[in-house]
């Protein structure tokens, strides 16, 4: 319990020190003022549908003040809401923000297409994102932003899909997402207008905002149809091309979970079991315009028919290989985007979640004390006091889940005390050579 009476002086250390510059990369490191950054951090996708309820906001406050009392540093969640119940995109090019028109043009070489619409929105959606993004800033908190989902969950490519068949498109499968060029229109339209919002609150364009760390192109991209991995490959060349047309200041990542594909076969018996699903985890991390890796582990899902301390084993290996092909392949820093362990699931203990959690944040320590590729980890998913429709079996409350909190606590501790000696060192060679350099003068 000594870790919880260090958090609140841990949060002012940590987050005192990030200022408020621009996440980078520098080899296999991200970088923050010229300095090694760690992300210690937690997936919370419902911040923005949540704001987007003025009454409920309270519960994204009291998240972002919990994470920053026990030293987490970033979080990652949805931009994007599409179709459906309290859409973020009601339609093609049409936003939640208020009553209005809307006409756009999109220019494909297959046809031009006009979309015009007018419809009733909630006020608040867009709002809602702008809410979050503040809170985050108050609270020294940077956000990973995902633009679309591969699953159904709020709209996803299936909608995009829908909306393309709406207007004449004949597509066979939501795979379709990946190459039909009006549905690709449809996404860089949300895009543009994702990264040119400007924000309600802090009088600043989403492009042009530090608190914002990175965006991320899709949730867990997945192309069954084209087992190969050329759709996708071509897909996220595409997009991160046209990301960074419109915003340079801030990271790209693909939103990738790890899966190796046909570029490194000798990979490919470290995937657990069949998931040849069209992604290619070093092909797709070379695209020019992605600036670093990501990875996510379930293993109590994909080796659910597996004891506990063969999925341990299997998370160490995962994990090490996808280090080690980022710091001598990639030559990109690494993020481990999303792990957890669900209560749902038989057999489960405090005691298991504690040891996945354990063996995660060592094995990123471990590397992170070396100067290698891990860049952090975000557990999957924070929660804060009475959000109970929202437990999915993984949820962290940290109020609740007292021993899992101080790990957490830990890491956030272990990781900045690693970024200060980092800084030290730098200011010492500063120092060596602004030394080096007053000896040449005076000998001169």
């Amino acid at each position: 319990m000594k870790l919880w009476g260090l958090a609140p002086l841990l949060a002012l250390f940590i987050h005192g020190v990030a200022g408020d510059g621009f996440v980078k990369t520098g080899g296999i490191r991200f970088l923050l003022n010229g300095s090694p950054y760690y992300a210690n951090g937690f997936n919370a996708y419902w911040l923005m549908y949540v704001a987007s309820d003025p009454s409920q906001r309270s519960k994204v406050s009291a998240a972002f003040r919990e994470a920053s009392s026990h030293g987490l540093t970033v979080a990652r969640t949805w931009a994007f809401s599409d179709g459906g119940y309290r859409p973020l995109q009601y339609s093609p090019g049409n936003y939640n923000e208020q009553m209005f028109q809307v006409s756009f043009r999109i220019q494909t070489n297959v046809a031009v297409f006009y979309l015009s619409c007018f419809c009733f929105i909630q006020p608040f959606l867009l709002q809602g994102m702008d809410f979050v993004i503040a809170e985050a800033r108050r609270f020294g908190i940077k956000l990973i932003l995902s633009l679309v989902n591969n699953y159904e969950n709020f709209g996803g490519k299936k909608q995009y899909v829908n909306w393309a068949r709406s207007n004449g498109q004949f597509l066979n499968s939501d795979d379709d997402f990946f190459r039909n060029p009006v549905v690709k229109g449809f996404y860089k339209n949300h895009i543009r207008t994702v990264l040119n919002r400007y924000n309600s609150f802090t009088r600043i364009h989403y492009k042009d905002d530090p608190t914002i760390m990175a965006w991320e192109l899709m949730n867990e991209p997945r192309c069954i149809s084209d087992p190969s991995g050329r759709t996708i490959q071509a897909w996220i060349m595409e997009m991160a091309s046209f990301v960074k047309s419109i915003d340079r200041n801030h990271l790209l990542e693909a939103g990738l979970e790890g899966f190796y594909g046909h570029s490194s076969p000798q990979r490919m018996s470290v995937n657990p079991g069949s998931s040849n699903i069209g992604t290619d985890f070093i092909a797709n991390n070379r695209v020019p315009g992605i600036d670093f890796a990501t990875l996510h582990s379930y293993p109590d899902q994909w080796l659910s028919s597996s004891n506990e301390q063969y999925q341990l084993s299997f998370l160490n290996n995962w994990i090490s290989a996808h280090i080690q092909d980022a710091e001598n392949i990639l030559h990109k820093p690494i993020l481990l985007a999303e792990f957890g362990k669900s209560w749902k699931v038989p057999g489960f203990s405090t005691n298991g979640r504690d040891l996945l959690f354990n063996t995660v944040y060592y094995k990123i320590y471990s590397s992170a004390r070396r100067g290698g590729a891990a860049a952090g980890g975000l557990f999957w998913q924070l929660l804060t006091e009475g959000m109970d429709s929202f437990r999915d079996g993984y949820e962290i409350v940290l109020s609740q889940n007292l021993s899992t909190a101080n790990l957490i606590t830990q890491q956030s501790r272990r990781l900045y005390q690693i970024r200060r000696i980092f800084a030290r060192m730098r200011n010492i060679e500063k120092w060596k050579r602004a030394r080096a350099a007053r000896g040449k003068r005076i000998g001169n």
